[in-house]
């Protein structure tokens, strides 16, 4: 395992956990069909400041476990449990802004400031992004890796960065996804987000997009900051769907002076 890597027992599943540096925390949740180690550019900056923690949400990456979007939040909380953190900022990535905003809304106390990175339109099917029904026949009828190889042609693994450390890291991450989630029965929403829910956060909230990012998530963006009261919006240029990896020099400063300015802030 890796520095700061342990595995912890949850209700029905075991996560794979990353734990590096000292100072207020930051918990970091991955976006669909990757896992922590997506991080890699933010562990290796930020935790000179921060404690920052990431985890394999329950059936990706290391992680055992049925997936499911709506035990993603009761996860994150749990794993604030157990490593003993009173308040965190929460950084959500795609898909993870939806455990991020869960959390937010359930434990509203415990969340310092939140971090929205490429979040999906809260109130639109995904199917035209996602098709994951084709997805789930191309894995039933051609296996895992046929699905892996198709899915590293979606804009959203495109990366515009040509270094070669971080598009290697990409494709190992990308070449481990289990695809548990495409080999079962699609679950029911259970992770909605109503707009009368996202008036009740009250946490300062950066929404980030790549420059690049395909044109209906930097809508998703605008949309959501303008939803939320507390809410600004930034790009991160030279960067498309994955900024933490496009441009990790940038999102980190980005990162960094919103955490530094609204984590002292927060009651």
């Amino acid at each position: 395992m890796g520095e700061g890597e342990r595995y912890i027992d949850v209700a029905g599943a075991q996560l794979r956990i990353r734990c590096v540096g000292c100072g207020p925390a930051l918990v970091l949740v991955h976006g669909w069909a990757l896992d922590l180690d997506m991080w890699t550019p933010q562990f290796a900056e930020l935790s000179s400041a921060h404690r920052v923690i990431a985890f394999d949400r329950r059936g990706f990456g290391r992680s055992i476990g049925a997936p499911s979007m709506g035990r993603d939040a009761e996860d994150l909380l749990f794993l604030l449990d157990v490593l003993c953190v009173e308040r965190a900022s929460i950084l959500g990535m795609s898909q993870g802004a939806r455990a991020a905003l869960q959390a937010a809304l359930r434990s509203p106390e415990r969340i310092a400031c939140l971090i929205l990175d490429g979040p999906p339109n809260l109130a639109a099917d995904e199917s035209a992004e996602l098709p994951m029904d084709c997805y789930r026949e191309l894995v039933r009828t051609a296996g895992v890796e046929a699905f892996r190889r198709e899915w590293l042609r979606h804009p959203f693994t495109r990366l515009c960065t040509q270094d070669s450390t971080r598009r290697e890291l990409l494709k190992s991450i990308v070449a481990r996804y289990p695809a548990a989630d495409l080999l079962i029965a699609a679950e029911g929403d259970d992770a909605a987000l109503a707009q009368s829910d996202l008036a009740r956060i009250a946490a300062p909230v950066l929404v980030v997009n790549g420059a690049d990012d395909l044109p209906t998530r930097r809508a998703a963006g605008l949309q959501l900051t303008h939803m939320l009261d507390t809410a600004v919006h930034t790009l991160i240029p030279d960067a498309a769907h994955l900024p933490n990896l496009d441009n990790p020099a940038a999102y980190n400063r980005v990162l960094g002076d919103f955490l530094n300015e609204h984590y002292a802030k927060a009651p």
